[in-house]
């Protein structure tokens, strides 16, 4: 999920508003105006008398040769750098996305910002939107913070299934509901995680709960958004996590409270098609479930060996939550 700034100037406390709304990281102001930001709602300004000083914390570079791209590297050593290319030139904004410079580039549509978000697949660090089409402004806010990378996906086939005894397993409840073929990926290992489907069924005995998956114990995986990985029992409110779907499609959801809970457990145990073996352990209830390569879910009490289910993998290890390359062997 990309960094979203909104430049409004002149001043237009409508415009403020539809940013606060739409989740802007950041709203850049003429100075004197500082304040009627904060007034309007929580979020850092970009102005002369605001959290972010231009030319201190932040800066503002037109590149329009490779001497524009050296000054652009230089302060993005500082802080973000806002970068203006006048005939909309991508191959800058790929050369310094390759260097992985924090560069925010200015967009006044929705398909400047589709362009600057997907340089070389990454993207720029982040976007100043800088329109006064509230309308446009809506639209690119709405594509690129609900919209996020996507995560590669592998079908996996079921070995075991089988009871491991009880144990404190956490359910993650979120300020967001999923739907089909949508939940959160879990996994004893960092490098192998199933997606686990979101309580977003009916079923006889509970309701529906789209906003909770019932991710597993309390010493399993999760991804975050920056591309990390926590425990699920180091997840609290306010917190980040990865939302993805059958497809690997990924999105973003805060997470509103956890419930751990002693419950019996599974151990679910597949193997992928190179002969990776990859184990969560989840609860032993109808009400969980894995996802299957059609998107559809499948309870874990209802599992047979040979089942396929969507699994992620990734090669290294991790340290503190952090991707390594690094061999590490996990049992």
């Amino acid at each position: 999920m990309k960094t979203i700034w909104v430049k409004v100037d002149p001043w237009d406390k409508k415009l403020v508003t539809t940013a606060l709304e739409g989740g802007a990281d950041a709203v850049m102001v003429p100075g004197g105006y500082a304040d009627k930001v904060r007034a309007l709602g929580r979020v850092p300004v970009i102005a002369p008398d605001g959290d972010l000083v231009p030319e201190k914390d932040v800066f503002l570079v037109t590149v329009k040769g490779q001497g524009d791209e050296a000054e652009v590297l230089a302060k993005a050593a500082v802080g973000p750098v806002v970068v203006d290319t006048p005939d909309w030139s991508i191959i800058p904004l790929e050369n310094l996305v390759a260097r992985k410079a924090r560069v925010v580039h200015r967009a006044a549509t929705l398909e400047e910002a589709r362009t600057a978000a997907g340089v070389l697949e990454h993207g720029v660090w982040g976007v100043l939107v800088d329109t006064r089409d509230a309308k446009v402004l809506k639209a690119i806010l709405a594509e690129l913070k609900s919209s996020g990378s996507r995560t590669a996906l592998a079908e996996a086939a079921i070995t075991e299934i089988r009871s491991c005894g009880m144990g404190d397993r956490v359910c993650v409840d979120t300020c967001t509901n999923m739907g089909a073929g949508e939940g959160m990926l879990v996994g004893n290992s960092a490098s192998a995680l199933f997606l686990v489907h979101a309580e977003s069924l009916e079923n006889p005995y509970v309701a529906a709960r789209p906003f909770r998956v019932n991710a597993g114990a309390v010493h399993a995986y999760t991804r975050t958004p920056d591309g990390r990985t926590k425990y699920l029992s180091e997840l609290s409110a306010g917190d980040l996590v990865q939302v993805v779907d059958h497809e690997g499609n990924t999105s973003v959801a805060v997470v509103g409270r956890l419930k751990i809970e002693k419950r019996p457990l599974l151990l679910v145990a597949a193997e992928t098609s190179d002969g990776r073996r990859v184990t969560t352990i989840l609860q032993n209830a109808e009400t969980i479930r894995l996802v299957r390569p059609d998107g559809s879910a499948a309870s874990v009490v209802g599992l047979s060996p040979g089942d396929r289910v969507m699994v992620a993998l990734e090669e290294g290890g991790r340290h503190f939550g952090y991707r390594i390359e690094e061999t590490i062997t996990e049992k």
